[in-house]
């Protein structure tokens, strides 16, 4: 698969993600997530077009994302990352 193809196939989906799908991700990769924090962290992404394959904007989004939830939570969501963007 053509990698610029890719790349927006995965942007595209964390641009639309919604609180659910957070949950179920969370649920899938062991990492802990309450509703609440699901819909802080619809609200940080949704609609935003961050992309994580660019390393400050990953970054920065990593850092909001621990300011809603826990580090831990950013610890496994990094390495989820780093699965796409290597």
């Amino acid at each position: 698969m053509d990698v610029i193809l890719f790349q927006k196939i995965v942007l595209q989906r964390l641009n639309q993600v919604t609180a659910d799908e957070v949950l179920k991700y969370a649920k899938q990769y062991g990492i802990q997530v309450t509703r609440k924090q699901a819909l802080e962290v619809e609200k940080l992404v949704k609609g935003k077009n961050i992309n994580i394959f660019n390393e400050e904007e990953r970054n920065k989004l990593l850092k909001q994302v621990e300011a809603v939830t826990s580090k831990e939570a950013v610890q496994l969501l990094n390495q989820l990352f780093a699965q796409y963007v290597s």
